[in-house]
């Protein structure tokens, strides 16, 4: 009887975390949904809640993120979707925005691409504890190795500036060679730049301490609120559902956050550029 009072209490200290990995990535979706509608529609008067709603969604994803990458059975299977999701997403908005011009909106959404950098720092971080515990240089190397590549991938957007300065080449090759560049994912073309890269490895490397993970959210908004003045600052408010994540993987629904980025993305660029 005692043992049965004792689980009954300690699973009510938990009943107030509502969110399962689904549940949690479904409410990122909803307010990246808003955040999207603000960025084509700013033009005709969305209102700005909505893109301040949006400031938790990196945070969020990238939290998720973090979970997923820790579960997942095949973690090189795993980048690789990332990376193909990547190019997927780079062609689709090169292709729309010579499909359909729309002089209101231009479109540089490629979360992908900030979680397969993201993630190649969680693979280097597996590689460096297994290193160290195992006191195998082959596997430290290996950490390196995956740290340097977004660095060493940024190499040909550096090419496409140089190439920028000579009068002699033409702008719309220069602009081709720019969409090719970002196919090869970088710390210079992820989304929401090396900070929210940092932090998806942050929250991957403390996953186990939740609270370790909170304080690091708060002090990056903390510090993006000096440096830049915006409303960027706002991704604190994501350490709300964050703690109220129960640690469950619910129903999963891989396919449908790779599918309803881009669709909603195009279907709501395309609806802007015809108003």
């Amino acid at each position: 009887m005692e043992n049965t009072e004792a689980v009954i209490q300690t699973d009510s200290r938990y009943q107030w975390k509502i969110f399962n990995a689904t549940t949690l990535k479904l409410f990122a979706a909803i307010l990246m949904f808003l955040d999207h509608i603000h960025q084509m529609f700013a033009y005709r008067g969305a209102p700005m809640w909505l893109t301040m709603a949006g400031r938790l969604v990196f945070p969020i994803f990238l939290f998720a993120a973090a979970e997923s990458f820790h579960y997942t059975h095949n973690k090189k299977k795993y980048l690789q979707r990332l990376l193909f999701a990547n190019w997927s997403m780079t062609i689709i908005t090169f292709v729309l925005q010579k499909a359909v011009p729309n002089e209101h909106v231009i479109l540089m959404n490629n979360a992908f691409s900030t979680f397969f950098v993201a993630g190649l720092y969680m693979l280097s971080w597996d590689f460096l504890t297994e290193g160290i515990g195992m006191k195998s240089g082959k596997k430290i190397g290996k950490a390196v190795l995956c740290a340097l590549i977004p660095f060493v991938c940024a190499l040909p957007i550096y090419l496409v500036a140089l190439l920028s300065f000579n009068q002699e080449i033409p702008a719309s090759l220069i602009r081709f060679l720019a969409t090719v560049a970002l196919l090869v994912p970088s710390i210079l073309t992820v989304e929401g730049g090396f900070a929210m890269v940092a932090l998806g490895a942050a929250f991957y490397m403390f996953r186990k301490h939740r609270w370790a993970q909170i304080t690091i959210l708060l002090v990056l908004s903390g510090i993006t609120c000096v440096i830049d003045g915006g409303i960027q600052w706002m991704m604190c408010f994501a350490a709300i559902p964050i703690l109220l994540y129960n640690g469950e993987k619910g129903s999963g629904m891989k396919n449908f956050f790779y599918i309803f980025y881009p669709v909603h993305i195009a279907l709501l660029y395309v609806l802007s550029a015809v108003l």
